[in-house]
């Protein structure tokens, strides 16, 4: 690992991560398989997701039955993570076979098995992230000197903070120096220091984007959807262990199937899907989301099967600017056979992973 490789991303030892990447290609001179070169299908799939509504496709589709369905006699064990680093760790070392996710974490794994641990095979959420501060804050020069929380260092959050606050003159080391104090922290942390004023602003995603506006008075000066063409960058997405997808692609499609089912029944029946979004939340958190923080965050979210790939390479291009990967080969990340077999099958218009 490179000096500029942030130590917090480390996912997993060496040993695992060699041993990760043999089982993935069998041997040096092997490629990977592309998937839908079969239809073997497993006896289980693990799959991870947080409880957060961001990954509403994955709540919801286990909560209404659509992976169960989709799966049929293939047993679904689910796996709740709070990090993507942490979900990462876990495909790395075999104790998941595929996670909701995002992309910045993604990236990293990618760049970490150097091409051999993932594949990115649909999208699932884009939006709701952005910059809430306290009042008096009105311009980006108004941040200096000030402290700014995000998630996790080097998360999907804390990449877009920092190229930001580059992009418009100022600067933020990795020891929370600068000109603006980046601080890295969960959510419910940074939710209590913002209330209490311990810090001035985070950028964060949904559910916690409302939360500080709605419960804490924050305002928010930058939402990041005016950062990208079309308003749309990829929040979420579904990866598949290579090793899984290679042995058991009629499973994956089974599980892309339910995944896309999730997402139309979110497109379509919006009202019912919050309802089940909250519950699964309730379920693995014990605490439902308050009826105006559920229904402000679904505003400010797209859910959608195209993974909205050019928002991923700009991504990768945004943490090397900022010293938080190495410059990575992103080519063959996507796999989006089976997402595109089963999008034919309903009609629907592929999707592509081209840059732009």
């Amino acid at each position: 690992m490179s000096s500029r490789t942030i130590r917090a991303l480390a996912f997993a030892t060496a040993a695992v991560l060699a041993s990760t990447a043999l089982a993935a290609c069998g041997s040096d001179d092997e490629t990977p398989a592309a998937a839908g070169s079969g239809t073997a299908e497993a006896e289980t799939i693990r799959l991870g997701y947080f409880p957060n509504i961001t990954h509403a496709p994955a709540l919801v589709g286990v909560n209404k039955g659509f992976f169960a369905e989709a799966l049929g006699s293939t047993k679904l064990e689910e796996k709740t993570f709070n990090a993507g680093p942490a979900a990462i760790e876990a495909l790395f070392s075999g104790a998941i076979d595929a996670t909701y996710i995002g992309p910045n974490p993604a990236i990293n794994g990618w760049s970490e098995s150097k091409g051999q641990a993932l594949k990115i095979v649909a999208g699932s959420t884009s939006g709701g992230a952005g910059l809430v501060v306290k009042e008096g804050i009105n311009t980006p020069a108004d941040l200096k000197g000030k402290k700014i929380a995000t998630p996790q260092l080097g998360n999907t959050q804390d990449v877009a903070l920092r190229a930001w606050l580059k992009q418009n003159g100022l600067n933020a080391d990795k020891q929370g120096g600068g000109d603006v104090s980046v601080l890295p922290q969960d959510n419910a942390t940074a939710l209590q220091a913002f209330a209490q004023g311990a810090i001035d602003g985070a950028w964060v995603p949904e559910p916690n984007l409302s939360r500080l506006i709605l419960e804490s008075k924050g305002k928010l000066l930058v939402d990041e959807k005016t950062l990208w063409p079309n308003g749309e960058f990829v929040t979420t997405h579904l990866i598949v262990s290579q090793e899984f997808l290679k042995k058991y692609p009629g499973t994956v499609k089974k599980l892309i199937q339910g995944h896309v089912k999730s997402v139309k029944f979110i497109e379509t029946s919006n009202a019912e899907a919050q309802t089940a979004a909250n519950a699964q939340i309730e379920k693995l958190s014990g605490k439902a989301l308050k009826p105006e923080i559920l229904e402000s965050a679904f505003k400010n979210l797209k859910f959608t099967h195209d993974p909205i790939a050019s928002s991923l390479y700009t991504s990768a291009k945004n943490a090397e600017s900022v010293d938080l990967l190495d410059p990575v080969d992103l080519k063959g990340i996507y796999d989006l056979t089976l997402l595109n077999e089963v999008l034919k099958a309903e009609g629907q218009s592929a999707v592509s992973d081209a840059a732009a």
